[in-house]
C-alpha cells in the first residue's frame, strides 16, 4: 500500500444521453489521476543502493541530480556549479624590471 497522501479521483457515473457537463468532468478527473501517476512523489527508504552515478563534477546535470564527489554524495544546485576544473592563462605586453 503507498503512504502518498494522495486524492482519489471522483468519476461520474454516466447520463443515459449525452451531456456535455458530464463529459467536461470525466476529462477534468482523468487529467487528476494522470498527473498524480506521473508524480514520483515523496520517497522514503530503508535501503538504497544508486548504480551509474556521475562522478567528479555536476556538468550536463540538472538542478537536483545526485552525483558523487570524493566519496560524498552531492546534489546540484543552480547557483553553485560544480565543476571538474576551472583553469586560465593570459598574456599581455612585457615588462622590463631593472635593480639597481
Amino acid at each position: 500500500m503507498s503512504s502518498r497522501e494522495l486524492v482519489r479521483p471522483f468519476f461520474p457515473t454516466a447520463p443515459k444521453e449525452y451531456n456535455q457537463g458530464h463529459q467536461a468532468d470525466i476529462q477534468r478527473q482523468f487529467a487528476l489521476f494522470v498527473r498524480q501517476i506521473q508524480n514520483p512523489g515523496d520517497s522514503r527508504a530503508t535501503t538504497l543502493t544508486l548504480t551509474n552515478l556521475q562522478s567528479g563534477s555536476d556538468q550536463g546535470l540538472a538542478p537536483g541530480d545526485v552525483y558523487e564527489k570524493e566519496g560524498f554524495l552531492k546534489i546540484t544546485l543552480a547557483n553553485a556549479p560544480n565543476v571538474a576544473s576551472v583553469s586560465g592563462t593570459t598574456a599581455l605586453g612585457t615588462v622590463n624590471v631593472t635593480v639597481t
